[in-house]
């Protein structure tokens, strides 16, 4: 029996899974940190005029919302999840330990970041961040609104993050 799937949202997918789910929970992913380390060449940018996504990157811990897929979804769900966060292979596919916000712990679908693919963008300054943002438009829309989304996201959840607000302030 394969049973239900979580799946550990920390950017876009927060506001818009697009995948059927039963429950949704905030939850803490010990080991990663929520970054807009991510050329993106696809949704929020092209190859010539590259946006910034977020990606999970290593070190720290990132407070995000579980979703709970029930058994039967579960393999439209990764179907859709694989070819949303699987584009360019910037991110590895994994199943890492999660906390639930209320203390159980889950095994969940995160999409981490390959620091060794071209479209890693690694720590950027405050100013830079916004520069690409400001001017990139992709698949899915503008970049500032992707960027913007996310902090007011981020913020419903009760966080604080005075890089990205910064980042936004900018814009």
């Amino acid at each position: 029996m394969v049973g239900d799937l979580w799946v550990f949202g920390y950017g876009s997918l927060i506001w818009r899974p697009g995948f059927p789910f039963q429950e949704r929970a905030k939850a803490r992913l010990a080991g990663f940190h929520r970054s807009l380390c991510i050329h993106s060449h696809v949704h929020r940018g092209t190859p010539e005029r590259p946006g910034l996504v977020f990606g999970l990157d290593r070190g720290g811990s990132c407070v995000g919302m579980a979703f709970r897929v029930a058994e039967e979804d579960r393999e439209a769900a990764v179907a859709y999840l694989r070819a949303r966060e699987l584009v360019t292979n910037v991110y590895r596919e994994v199943t890492l330990p999660v906390r639930l916000l209320d203390g159980r712990p889950v095994r969940a679908l995160a999409y981490v970041v390959d620091r060794g693919h071209a479209q890693y963008a690694g720590r950027l300054g405050i100013d830079e961040a916004a520069a690409l943002v400001a001017r990139s438009h992709g698949q899915s829309g503008p970049n500032v609104d992707y960027v913007r989304s996310a902090l007011t996201e981020i913020e419903a959840l009760g966080l604080r993050d005075p890089w990205l607000s910064a980042v936004v302030a900018r814009l």
